[in-house]
C-alpha cells in the first residue's frame, strides 16, 4: 500500500509542472486589477452623537448577561469548521531529548521514548512521528558494544508484538512491521515482514512459529511462506515445513490452520497408529472434543483394531469457580482375542465408570455433597486396552462413595446425612453396596446445666442425644451386578439409639464416666426356621414384614494421667525424658434379651435349639446371654527434651521418642467354667525415628490360653500347659523410610489431577506409575520443583530421592510358627542429569522367594519436547512404552509413540 502511494504522488506532481506558467499569467492582470480595491464586509459608519458619562465600577469583570447579548447580536458563521484528521490526541515522552524539525513536520523522541494513542501503546529506542503524513516509526538502538537494545514494543489491547521496527498509520490503522515478534497463547511467532490491515488482521512472510521458549533460537520450529494471523483466534498458514535445529525437514503440510483462542474450542482429535501382536493395526484415542462453554466441556474418544476389538470414552470435566469442580468418565471396550472360528477364539467386554465431585466448603457451609465413584468389570485394570494402571492392577478393591450432608443451625443442631457406598474385590468377584445410608443426629442436650457457665458435677454433666442409621445394604458379585436378584438379596433396617451419659472427677485426680444407651432396631425381613422331615435339614424362610426389638445397656469406667520425668545433667545435650501413661478400666453390662428368641427342631432326634428371626439383621440381634465385661487399657507416650545444637537458642526442643505405646485387654466376669475369661492381650505402637523420615508401626496379639489338639482355645493357661506366659497368635511390623537431596516442602500431589491416584494408586510410586496412553503430556516424575538451570556435565549436584517399605506378619493361630509374608519394597527417582530423569520400582518377597512388580522409567527433557520410556521387564505385565512428541497441548498431536503391551488373559 505504501509504494501505491508513493507512485500516485509523482503522477500528480507532473501533471502540476505543464499547467504552472498558465496559471500564473492569468492569475497575475488578476490580481493587479482588483488588489487595490477597498472592501468592507458587515460595518456600519460611526455616529457622532456624544454618549452620557456614567460613572463607572471599580470592578473589571465583565457581567455574564452582558457577554451573552454581545454574543446575540453577532451572526453564526455559516462556513462548517474543518474535522480533524485525528479523533485523540498523541502524547509521547522520551527520557534524552525530543527534537521537532517543523520543514519536515517531524518529531524524533531518543532513547525510551514513548507513544500513546487511544488503546495503542509504542515503546522503543528511538521514536520518529510524521504529523504531516499521520505516521510513527520505531525503532533500536545500539550501545557503545554494538548491541541492539530498546526493540520496539507495540501493544493494542491484549496484543503484543516487539519487531526489530515498526512503521505505523495512525489514520490508516495500518503497519508495516520488520522481524515482529509476538506471543500467541503457547504459541510464539516470529515474521520477517508483517503486514497489519487492522487490529484484527495481520499478514506474515517468511514466518516461524514454536512453542519454545526462546524464540530467536528455538530448537525447532514450523516455516510458513506466508500466513494470515487474527490474534487471539487463528492462523492461517500456507505451505508449511517443520524444521529442528535449523534443519529443514520433509515432513510438511501444503496449509495448516491452528486455533489461537484463549479458551477451549471444539476439534478433532487425531489418533494414534500402531500395531499390536494380538489385536493387529490399530488407530487409538481419536474423537472430537466439545468445548460446550466456560463450565464444562466433553470429549468422546475411540479405538479400532483390525480383530475387530474396539474402546469407546466419554470423559467430561466441569467446574464453577467458588462453588464445585468435578469430572465424570465412561469407558468400554469390547475385547476379542484370536480368529472368529479357532477354538481360542474370545470376546469378552468390560466397562469403567470414574465420577469425581469436590464442592467449595465456603459456597455452601452447612451443607455439602461430595462424590468419588470407581466401579466397574472385575478384570478392566487387568485387559484394559488403553492403559498400563500398575496401581490398579495390584489393587484389589475398588471403592465409591457419593455423600450430601446438611446441617440445621437449630437448638439443638440437627445433622444429616445421605451416603450410598461402594465396595469391589477386583479377585473374588464381590460387591458390597449401601443403597443408600441415612444418618442422623440431635446435638448433645443438658437438661440440667445451666445457660451460662460451666459444668461441673455428675448432674450438671447429664446429657443426652439421639442418632439415627438406616441401611439399605447389598452383597452381590459382579456378574449379578444391577440384576434384578440383587435387590431382591438386599437387607435393611432402622436403627435408634439414644446414649446417656455424665461425667465427674474424683480424688481430683481421677475421671469417671457413667451412662447408659437404649437402642431400637427396625428390621423389614426376618427368618423363621423349620425341620424339614422329608429333606433331615433345617430351612431358613425369609418373612417379609415388619419387626423390632429393644436392647439397652451400661457403661462406666474410671481413667488418670500419669507423668514421670528423668532428669539428665546440666552439661548432657538430653535435659529430660517423660514418660506419659494414661490407664484406664472399664464396665460394661448388657442384659439377656431372651424374649426375642425362640426354639426350633433341629435333627430326628428331636434336638431342641434356640434361635432369634433377627439374626441375619444388617445391625446384629439381640443377645442371648447377659454379659459382664472389665476392659483394661494402658496408653503410653516418651518424649525427650534436648538442647538445639545451636548454642545461641536457649530453648529445649521436644523430640517425640515413641509416639503410641498400646496394651488392651478384658476379662468376663460372667464366662462359664469351660469358657476363657480373659481376651488376647493387643499390643500396639508406633514411632518416628531419623529426623521423622523413618516410621515404624508394630502391633502383636498375645493369647494367655492354650489350645489343643485340634487348635481351639481351652481355659487352660498356656503357662500350665508346659508353655510360656503368653502365646503370640499374630504380628505384624511396617516400616516405611524415605530419603530425598530434594527440597522437603514439596507439595503433595492432589488427586483430583492425578489419575493415577484417582485410580487407586500409591503417591510414593512404589507399584510403579500410571500410564494411560491417552494422555501422555504428563511427566512420570516429581514436577513441583522447578529445574535448575543447566550448569554442565560436571555437577557435584544430582538430585534424587528413595522411598523403602518393608512388611512383615508373623501368624501362629494353631501353632504354625511361620512367617506369613515379608517384602521389601523400594521407589527411587535420580536426575542423572538437569534434562536426564530416571527412576525404578521394584521389590523382593522373602517369603516365596521373587522379586516383585518392578517398573523401570527414563525421561528425558527436549526443552518443547519430551521423551520417556517406561519398561516393565518381567512378569504377568511384561511390556515397554517408547514416546516422544511436543509438550505443549496445542501441538500434543505431533507424537511418536511405540509400545508393547502385555499379553493379557481374559
Amino acid at each position: 500500500m505504501s509504494l501505491q502511494k508513493l507512485s500516485h504522488n509523482f503522477t500528480k506532481i507532473v501533471f502540476i509542472a505543464l499547467r504552472t506558467n498558465l496559471f500564473h499569467i492569468v492569475f497575475l492582470p488578476f490580481l493587479l486589477t482588483f488588489g487595490c480595491i477597498s472592501s468592507y464586509s458587515q460595518e456600519l459608519p460611526k455616529k457622532r452623537t456624544p454618549l452620557a458619562v456614567k460613572k463607572q465600577q471599580d470592578s473589571v469583570n465583565i457581567g455574564l448577561k452582558n457577554i451573552a447579548k454581545a454574543n446575540d447580536t453577532v451572526k453564526k458563521d455559516t462556513v462548517a469548521k474543518k474535522k480533524q484528521l485525528l479523533d485523540a490526541n498523541i502524547k509521547y515522552k522520551s527520557k534524552e531529548y525530543a527534537t521537532i524539525n517543523q520543514k519536515k513536520k517531524q518529531i524524533t523522541l531518543n532513547n525510551e521514548a514513548e507513544v500513546y494513542y487511544k488503546d495503542i501503546e509504542l515503546k522503543a529506542g528511538i521514536i520518529v512521528i510524521d504529523y504531516e503524513k499521520d505516521e510513527v516509526y520505531a525503532g533500536r538502538l545500539k550501545d557503545s558494544a554494538g548491541v541492539y537494545t530498546q526493540y520496539p514494543v507495540f501493544k493494542q489491547g491484549s496484543n503484543t508484538v516487539e519487531p526489530d521496527s515498526i512503521r505505523f498509520n495512525f489514520k490508516t490503522k495500518k503497519a508495516l512491521i520488520w522481524n515482529s515478534r509476538t506471543d500467541q497463547g503457547e504459541m510464539k511467532l516470529k515474521g520477517e515482514i508483517t503486514k497489519r490491515e487492522n487490529d484484527s488482521v495481520y499478514f506474515i512472510k517468511n514466518a516461524r512459529f514454536t512453542t519454545s521458549k526462546n524464540i530467536e533460537n528455538p530448537e525447532y520450529y514450523f516455516l510458513a511462506r506466508k500466513i494470515k494471523l487474527v490474534p487471539g483466534k487463528k492462523v492461517v498458514a500456507g505451505l508449511t515445513n517443520m524444521v529442528i535445529a535449523d534443519v529443514p525437514t520433509p515432513i510438511g503440510v501444503p496449509f495448516a490452520f491452528f486455533p489461537m483462542t484463549e479458551e477451549s474450542t471444539s476439534g478433532i482429535i487425531i489418533p494414534t497408529f500402531g500395531d499390536t501382536n494380538a489385536r493387529g493395526y490399530f488407530l487409538q484415542n481419536g474423537g472430537y472434543y466439545f468445548a460446550l462453554n466456560k463450565h464444562y466441556d466433553l470429549a468422546l474418544l475411540g479405538d479400532y483394531y483390525t480383530n475387530g476389538s474396539y474402546a469407546l470414552r466419554a470423559e467430561t470435566n466441569y467446574a464453577k469457580i467458588y462453588k464445585f469442580r468435578g469430572s465424570f468418565n465412561f469407558r468400554y471396550e469390547n475385547l476379542i482375542e484370536n480368529e472368529r472360528g479357532l477354538p481360542d477364539y474370545r470376546k469378552s467386554s468390560i466397562y469403567n465408570i470414574q465420577w469425581t465431585h469436590s464442592p467449595d466448603i465456603k459456597a455452601t457451609p452447612s451443607s455439602r455433597f461430595s462424590a468419588s465413584v470407581n466401579l466397574g468389570s472385575q478384570k478392566y485394570y487387568q485387559n484394559s486396552l488403553n492403559q498400563l494402571n500398575s496401581a490398579n492392577f495390584l489393587n484389589n478393591t475398588l471403592q465409591s462413595s457419593i455423600s450430601y450432608a446438611k446441617t440445621f443451625n437449630t437448638v439443638p443442631q440437627v445433622n444429616m446425612s445421605l451416603t450410598a457406598s461402594h465396595q469391589q474385590n477386583t479377585n473374588t468377584g464381590e460387591i458390597n453396596m449401601t443403597l443408600p445410608t441415612l444418618q442422623a443426629s440431635v446435638a448433645q442436650i443438658f437438661p440440667f446445666a445451666p445457660k451460662d457457665g460451666s459444668k461441673k458435677g455428675i448432674i450438671k454433666n447429664i446429657n443426652f442425644q439421639y442418632n439415627l442409621r438406616g441401611e439399605n445394604r447389598i452383597n452381590t458379585v459382579d456378574s449379578l451386578f444391577f440384576k434384578p436378584q440383587m435387590f431382591r438379596d438386599a437387607k435393611n433396617g432402622l436403627q435408634h439409639s439414644i446414649p446417656i451419659n455424665t461425667n465427674f472427677k474424683i480424688f481430683k485426680h481421677f475421671s469417671v464416666t457413667a451412662g447408659t444407651n437404649y437402642q431400637e432396631t427396625w428390621y423389614l425381613k426376618t427368618i423363621e426356621k423349620k425341620y424339614n422331615t422329608t429333606t433331615n435339614t433345617v430351612e431358613s424362610i425369609d418373612k417379609n414384614g415388619f419387626s423390632a426389638f429393644r436392647t439397652y445397656d451400661f457403661n462406666s469406667g474410671i481413667g488418670t494421667t500419669i507423668y514421670g520425668t528423668f532428669n539428665f545433667k546440666k552439661d548432657s545435650r538430653i535435659q529430660a525424658i517423660r514418660h506419659v501413661m494414661t490407664p484406664r478400666i472399664g464396665y460394661t453390662y448388657t442384659p439377656s434379651f431372651k424374649r426375642y428368641y425362640d426354639d426350633y427342631v433341629a435333627d430326628a432326634n428331636g434336638t431342641i435349639r434356640s434361635y432369634t428371626r433377627f439374626e441375619n439383621g444388617i445391625f446384629g440381634a439381640p443377645g442371648l446371654t447377659y454379659s459382664n465385661i472389665m476392659g483394661f487399657t494402658l496408653g503410653n507416650t516418651l518424649e525427650a527434651k534436648v538442647k538445639d545444637r545451636d548454642s545461641t537458642k536457649t530453648d529445649l526442643k521436644k523430640i517425640k521418642l515413641l509416639n503410641s505405646l498400646n496394651f488392651s485387654t478384658r476379662y468376663n466376669l460372667s464366662a462359664e467354667k469351660d469358657q476363657p475369661a480373659w481376651a488376647p492381650l493387643d499390643i500396639s505402637g508406633g514411632t518416628n525415628i531419623l529426623k521423622d523420615k523413618m516410621n515404624i508401626n508394630f502391633n502383636a496379639t498375645l493369647d494367655p490360653y492354650a489350645i489343643d489338639s485340634k487348635g481351639k482355645t481351652v481355659n487352660k493357661f498356656n503357662i500350665d500347659n508346659g508353655g510360656s506366659l503368653f502365646r503370640m497368635t499374630r504380628a505384624s511390623l511396617t516400616v516405611n523410610y524415605a530419603l530425598t537431596s530434594k527440597r522437603e516442602d514439596t507439595k503433595k500431589q492432589d488427586s483430583f489431577n492425578n489419575q493415577g491416584l484417582r485410580n487407586g494408586g500409591r503417591e510414593d510410586n512404589l507399584f510403579g506409575t500410571t500410564t494411560d496412553f491417552s494422555d501422555r503430556r504428563e511427566s512420570q516424575f516429581d514436577k513441583d520443583k522447578e529445574d535448575e538451570p543447566f550448569s554442565g556435565f560436571f555437577n557435584a549436584k544430582i538430585p534424587w530421592d528413595l522411598r523403602l517399605a518393608y512388611s512383615l506378619s508373623y501368624t501362629n493361630d494353631n501353632r504354625q510358627n511361620k512367617i506369613s509374608q515379608s517384602s521389601l519394597m523400594f521407589s527411587g527417582d535420580i536426575d542423572i542429569t538437569p534434562k536426564w530423569k530416571a527412576g525404578i520400582s521394584s521389590g523382593y518377597d522373602f517369603v516365596q522367594n521373587g522379586v516383585t512388580y518392578t517398573q523401570l522409567r527414563f525421561e528425558r527433557d527436549l526443552l518443547s519436547w519430551r521423551m520417556d520410556f517406561n519398561w516393565n521387564p518381567y512378569g504377568d505385565r511384561a511390556s515397554w512404552y517408547f514416546f516422544i512428541g511436543i509438550s505443549s497441548s496445542v501441538l500434543s498431536d505431533i507424537k511418536w509413540d511405540k509400545r508393547n503391551v502385555p499379553d493379557r488373559r481374559l
